[in-house]
């Protein structure tokens, strides 16, 4: 048996995809790497027992060259009795329709395809034939281009969706090892003329580039697809610990996320990039250096409380204390009031998630004790109906104990209260507007009981359920 298909048969031996009764998708174009793949695939199946169908799609942007090589694979899995299916789809037309570059169009309706062939005959994979030079080329394009350890980490050797899995069984091997199989073992191909030409920045790379940088090194092609797989390896592994980071960072807030800015200080700056990137996956310059840093610079600043900035598609980052705001624009709070007709009474307020619950009692002040969540006041004293409502411009409070008044604004910077939360923070109003209390933070020094009150209302706020 061939010695370059021992070596892809030790390495793929674990691997379930090659178990009796799988089903594997061959992405085959007809040229010689993906024809070798198939080679190989049949071969395997052979002796492995699971199902080989090749999958060839016609891109019509060469015309009778394109049909030549749709032929080829056809004729080729018949001889090698090997199930075939293929495609003839009108790609320049498809990028005439939506202005996209010929390389997406292409892959966008070829992997459509290759999905639907799996489908259709219940595969577990689909193989494709890319090689360590593809892998080289990758790594060395991404860099020129600008990128991070995980673009450097190039094509995956393996890739989930869902309940199919995207496999290279090819990427450790050289094109020339390839080449030298094909004639080994008598595999026809095409040849691709579109490869000569330098209109693709890929072509120009292959072959101006990487022949200019091996003059300095010969073992350039090598050294790339070993950075490769170092870089995935330590990427896998950042992915990793920054998942972990997110999950006890951070907390999901409707459609966006609170973050501990304690927590995210303490993580390494490496982590605090990857944990942003994760945050912001779902937008489509997620992956801007820039953005990136913007964010994770305010949100590990000691310095950015009140700090408030639109990052793009409709997302913020908004800064207050030891928390952070990350994701969509908040849609704007509608104040809220609830009237309170007498002393005995339930009012629910669930824009702060909490009940009022007043009792009158026959007590005077003598024995009160209030706290956070319960207050006191003079029955005689107050004058109804109260009101529970949000905070409004220019609100200002008596404290108990303290001359004058303060601004409510005031006293919720003082107390810390982040932004976003201060529209759904109660105020307890008398008839008059004067605020008596603001559960957790401070009363008035009005209706306050003393030894003279006959009937006392006592006021506890819980949490509603």
């Amino acid at each position: 048996m061939d010695d370059l298909l021992l070596r892809v048969m030790e390495e793929t031996s674990e691997e379930i995809w090659r178990t009796p009764g799988q089903t594997v998708v061959a992405a085959v174009s007809g040229g010689p790497d993906s024809m070798a793949l198939l080679h190989m695939l049949k071969t395997m199946a052979e002796t492995d027992g699971f199902r080989v169908v090749a999958a060839h799609v016609n891109h019509r942007f060469r015309g009778e060259e394109s049909d030549a090589e749709e032929e080829l694979v056809k004729q080729v899995a018949r001889s090698w009795q090997v199930a075939c299916e293929t495609a003839a789809i009108d790609v320049p037309a498809y990028i005439a329709a939506t202005g996209l570059n010929p390389q997406s169009a292409a892959r966008e309706k070829r992997y459509a395809f290759l999905r639907e062939v799996a489908r259709r005959n219940g595969a577990s994979a689909i193989a494709f034939g890319h090689h360590a030079d593809d892998q080289a080329e990758t790594v060395l394009m991404r860099f020129l281009r600008g990128t991070g350890i995980g673009g450097m980490a190039g094509i995956p050797y393996r890739r989930r969706e869902k309940d199919l899995e995207l496999i290279r069984p090819l990427l450790r091997i050289t094109k020339r090892e390839l080449l030298e199989y094909g004639v080994r073992n008598g595999v026809p191909h095409a040849v691709d003329s579109s490869n000569a030409k330098r209109d693709y920045f890929r072509n120009k790379v292959r072959l101006d580039l990487l022949p200019m940088l091996e003059q300095y090194n010969p073992q350039l092609r090598a050294a790339l697809v070993r950075l490769s797989e170092l870089a995935a390896a330590e990427n896998e592994y950042m992915e990793a610990e920054a998942g972990k980071a997110l999950a006890e960072s951070a907390v999901r807030k409707e459609e966006g996320w609170l973050i501990d800015r304690r927590r995210f200080r303490s993580l390494h700056v490496a982590l605090q990039r990857r944990m942003i990137k994760l945050i912001l996956s779902c937008l489509e310059n997620a992956n801007d250096f820039g953005q990136v840093e913007v964010v994770a610079q305010a949100i590990a600043s000691e310095r950015t409380a009140g700090y408030r900035a639109d990052i793009g598609g409709g997302w913020i980052v908004a800064c207050e204390y030891d928390e952070a705001y990350l994701g969509p624009q908040p849609s704007v709070r509608p104040g809220f009031a609830y009237a309170v007709s007498g002393p005995d009474a339930d009012i629910a307020v669930p824009e702060a998630k909490v009940v009022f619950r007043l009792r009158s009692l026959d007590e005077s002040g003598s024995s009160l004790a209030e706290s956070q969540r319960v207050a006191f006041f003079d029955l005689a004293a107050l004058r109804f109906p109260l009101t529970i409502r949000s905070r409004r411009p220019g609100d200002r409070l008596e404290p108990l104990g303290l001359k004058g008044s303060k601004k409510v604004q005031d006293m919720f910077v003082d107390a810390k209260i982040p932004r976003s939360l201060r529209d759904a923070v109660p105020l307890l109003a008398d008839a008059d507007g004067r605020i008596l209390w603001i559960p957790g933070l401070r009363r008035s020094r009005h209706a306050v009981p003393d030894a003279g009150t006959r009937k006392t209302v006592r006021v506890f706020v819980e949490e509603l359920r």
